[in-house]
């Protein structure tokens, strides 16, 4: 009897642990939609997966399609001794980052595989970012994405000071490359900082202490234009950028290769056979075969690559490696 009431004891434990813990994988999809019509218009908000009402909420959002054994398949080595940042990333930090933006479009525009590329192509750029993978690393060279969370050995403290009356260097304060798309330099914190409302110029080290604010600077850095009159990675990727004359003369697409032309500019972009781009390439591939989407979903080459794209941005002597 005693054991019969400690067996009892430990399920109804058990069935806590569950429900505080939002049941795992059933997290999102338990969240049942807030449906509104407002002029004549239907919007949802689906809570932590979808945040805020949007008709983009009522699609299918990313949980829906995108689930943590995916995620665990995508980067299967980053908690392994030898990487860098061994229990920082994790499925339900990037899925509360994609919350913010999913109602603006990101992995809910265009249907269910368009969104399953959008989000195989944003993480084929972090993948590529954060990877500490080589030719014969155990798994393959595109097996360790998220091994970093920070440039491990900064040679400088990336404070430019033509930003003092705008974004002015906190004394002691190091700007290397931390987050998903590594943010370097005193400028670039202090326009993230800004968007996101956190002060990432008096603090960068946020970005490499919490992994949903780093996954959020990111997808923020995803959806937004660089410049006035330029596309962001999202607009060029699923369609929504209509190239001007002046664009197709300079052979830039709607499609992946120009969103390494948006974030990378001439860092990646218009130098022929390029390794680190190839590599770029060759993560987002890699990640649409291990969705379930498959790589003939990418499309021709000439949409892959910014081989002979003129970059949106020539990158200025005193940052060219603001972006990397």
């Amino acid at each position: 009897m005693e054991a019969k009431k400690c067996v009892l004891a430990v399920l109804a434990l058990l069935v806590i642990v569950v429900e505080v813990n939002g049941g795992g994988d059933d997290q999102a999809s338990s969240v049942k939609p807030l449906v509104k019509i407002v002029k004549g218009k239907k919007l949802c908000d689906k809570g932590w997966e979808c945040k805020g009402l949007s008709a983009y909420c009522c699609n299918e959002t990313i949980s829906d399609y995108f689930q943590t054994y995916q995620f665990e398949n995508l980067f299967s080595k980053r908690n392994t001794p030898v990487a860098h940042a061994v229990g920082f990333w994790d499925y339900n930090s990037f899925i509360t980052a994609a919350a913010l933006y999913q109602p603006h479009g990101f992995g809910t525009t265009g249907g269910k595989l368009m969104g399953q590329k959008e989000v195989a192509a944003f993480l084929g750029h972090v993948g590529s970012k954060t990877s500490c993978g080589y030719g014969v690393a155990t798994g393959g060279p595109l097996a360790w994405g998220l091994c970093y969370n920070k440039e491990m050995s900064p040679s400088k403290l990336y404070c430019d000071d033509y930003y003092k009356y705008t974004y002015p260097c906190t004394p002691g304060v190091s700007y290397h490359g931390r987050g998903a798309l590594p943010i370097y330099w005193n400028y670039n914190y202090g326009k993230t900082g800004e968007a996101l409302k956190i002060d990432l110029l008096n603090h960068p080290e946020y970005i490499e202490n919490n992994a949903t604010l780093a996954f959020e600077a990111a997808i923020w850095r995803w959806m937004t234009p660089e410049k006035k009159n330029q596309p962001s990675a999202h607009d060029v990727f699923v369609g929504n950028w209509k190239p001007t004359k002046n664009d197709t003369l300079s052979k830039r697409v709607p499609g992946f290769g120009t969103t390494m032309n948006v974030l990378y500019g001439d860092q990646v972009c218009g130098k022929g056979d390029d390794e680190s781009m190839n590599n770029i390439v060759s993560h987002y591939l890699y990640y649409l075969d291990l969705m379930g989407v498959g790589r003939e979903e990418a499309g021709p080459h000439e949409v892959l690559s910014c081989a002979e794209q003129v970059s949106f941005n020539q990158a200025a002597p005193s940052s060219s490696s603001s972006s990397s």
